[in-house]
């Protein structure tokens, strides 16, 4: 077998490989389901198993378990929002859809954690991707137009004020020990800084996942077999995603 021949061979099996991995849209749908149980686990487990408390370990046990496993989302999330910022037509559209999706998830999210149906005490967690996209599209704007130490200073400093506003808003706070806001703009960052060196950035995010209560480490291991493919046709379906978790929070706080 001539050298063409196996290059030829290497090329199909890669593609084979790439094939049968995760595109955009079976991400979307773990990430989903990661999702669907943290809202199960302040609305539907009550309801199954009695209100969570030290009297009832059963139902604290399995809204706890569920809470945690839910955390697998952050780094899924946060690696389709880096990878959407790159592959979109207008990024400022983008934001805006971020945005919307934010506000229009915040009565119902509001209403579950705290039972009002406005609370300013606590934001749901797509605001912490909403501001994770702000401070990317801000360090990628500095890393174009300064360079050395002045591109640096400025780009730590925008890290730090979006790790500011995420804890002084309490976004996506969970189980008091979990800053999910904060935690996806690490990873967005990572993925950002990272993302030329596969590996590199594989490791240290699985790593960041795994000092972070090992569960997001479980979901950076989802992207390890990511393959790049979009996994869809119909442009409907971004629309159907983007409406998942706004619905979701909705039916458990009328629930």
């Amino acid at each position: 077998m001539n050298e063409i021949d196996m290059a030829r061979q290497r090329k199909v099996a890669e593609g084979t490989r790439r094939r049968k991995g995760l595109s955009v849209f079976r991400l979307k749908v773990i990430g989903a389901a990661f999702m669907a149980l943290s809202v199960a686990s302040t609305t539907l487990v009550p309801m199954l198993f009695g209100e969570p408390s030290a009297d009832n370990m059963t139902g604290l046990t399995i809204a706890v378990v569920c809470e945690i496993a839910s955390w697998c989302a952050v780094p899924i999330y946060a690696w389709l929002l880096f990878d959407g910022w790159r592959h979109t037509r207008s990024r400022a559209r983008y934001g805006a859809e971020l945005f919307v999706v934010a506000s229009l998830a915040g009565p119902s999210y509001d209403k579950i954690m705290t039972g009002h149906w406005f609370d300013a005490h606590t934001h749901n967690p797509v605001w912490g991707l909403f501001f994770a996209y702000i401070v990317l599209v801000a360090v990628d704007w500095v890393a174009r137009t300064y360079s050395g130490a002045v591109r640096w200073l400025i780009t730590v400093a925008l890290i730090v004020a979006g790790v500011l506003w995420n804890m002084m808003l309490q976004i996506g706070v969970s189980q008091r020990v979990m800053y999910t806001g904060v935690l996806a703009l690490a990873f967005v960052m990572v993925f950002y800084f990272l993302n030329r060196h596969e590996n590199t950035m594989m490791f240290t995010a699985g790593l960041l996942g795994a000092v972070m209560c090992i569960t997001p480490g479980v979901g950076v291991a989802f992207l390890h077999y990511r393959n790049g493919e979009l996994g869809y046709s119909r442009p409907w379906t971004k629309w159907v995603f983007y409406a998942l978790y706004p619905v979701m929070l909705l039916l458990g706080a009328l629930v």
